[in-house]
Parts: structure tokens; C-alpha cells; sequence
């Protein structure tokens, strides 16, 4: 029997992909005997668009034939929702983890091709969700942690005391959550 597979989807910017795979690495280091850990790199971190990253979402999915466990890290979290909410899947997906993820929209970071439909949240798979933000957070504002707690009412929202965007990585509330899931 196939192992699970945990997708893990990279933030943007320069140097995203190096400094997120010490969150893949943490997931990894935890989970090597249970799950298997996919990292694809993101083209185009330093000028991310969500054309690029959903072409290699969807292929990352494509190549996946068994339960799935998606995790997003800062722009990776916001191009996962919106690629879930957007495109129709077939994929038996155990859980949406999303980490310090900027908020596009009303209330949040204006820019166009990055915001989510006013519904978004209403065509998401039936999975569990679960939203975390460091409230040392020195890139994407803490406050957009309640925003999409408002959007996601299902989510199981954490507030992640005195840690930073990259929750000092250390993913600890992460795998406790997945370890949670039963998969």
C-alpha cells in the first residue's frame, strides 16, 4: 500500500523555496516513516504568479494516487485556497494546513490575480482546515489570521504566541494537528 503523501506548497519571494524547506525538512524529520514528503519547487519565486504555481499544483496533484495532506506556507497557503476553490478535484485529500498566509482581499493585500471570490470558502473540498499565524509574524500581518478565520468558520484557527513568520520553524502544532487526522 502506497503512503500518504504530504504536498507541501512554498511561499514566494526571493529565497522562498530555500527558507520554506526547513518547514518541509521539520515535516520530513517527523513524518519519514508514515508519510511521504513532496516539496516541487515553485517556477518563478521571485515574481511569483498564481498561473505558474496552479500549473504545478495541479501537476504535483495529478501524480498523487493516494490520500493526500496539503500544507502552504505563506503565498503557497493563499494559491492552494484559491486553486482548491477554483478547480474541481478528485483527489481524497485528509487535510488543508495553511501557514502565516496573507489574506487577499477586502480587509487584507490588494492585488489583482491573488484574491480569493467572495465564496471561496464554500467551494472548498469538505476536508479539515486548520489556519496558523505567528504573532511575531514580520511579513504578513497577524490580523489576517482573523480574516480568514471569518471566511473559514469550519477552520480550527492558532495563534501561534511570539513566533515569526516562519514560526521560528518549528512546525510542532502542525504535525500534532496531522498526527490528529488519523491518515
Amino acid at each position: 500500500m502506497e503512503k500518504p503523501v504530504i504536498l507541501f506548497i512554498q511561499g514566494g519571494g526571493t529565497g522562498a523555496y530555500k527558507a520554506d524547506r526547513q518547514l518541509a525538512a521539520f515535516l520530513q524529520d517527523v513524518f519519514r516513516e508514515k508519510y511521504v514528503i513532496h516539496y516541487p519547487a515553485m517556477p518563478g519565486e521571485n515574481e511569483p504568479a498564481y498561473e505558474n504555481y496552479k500549473a504545478e499544483i495541479a501537476a504535483a496533484l495529478q501524480a498523487i494516487h493516494t490520500k493526500v495532506i496539503l500544507v502552504g506556507h505563506s503565498l503557497g497557503g493563499c494559491f492552494l485556497l484559491k486553486y482548491l476553490s477554483e478547480q474541481k478535484t478528485d483527489k481524497d485529500i485528509a487535510g488543508l494546513f495553511l501557514i502565516a498566509t496573507p489574506y487577499w482581499g477586502e480587509g487584507g493585500w490588494q492585488y489583482e490575480g491573488f484574491s480569493l471570490a467572495n465564496n471561496f470558502a464554500s467551494k472548498l473540498p469538505k476536508t479539515p482546515v486548520f489556519l496558523y499565524h505567528g504573532t511575531a509574524d514580520e511579513v504578513v500581518p497577524f490580523a489576517h489570521l482573523a480574516l480568514y478565520a471569518e471566511k473559514i468558520p469550519r477552520a480550527k484557527v492558532y495563534k501561534i504566541t511570539g513566533r515569526g513568520h516562519q514560526l521560528d520553524n518549528d512546525l510542532s502544532e502542525v504535525v500534532r494537528d496531522i498526527k490528529s487526522l488519523g491518515v
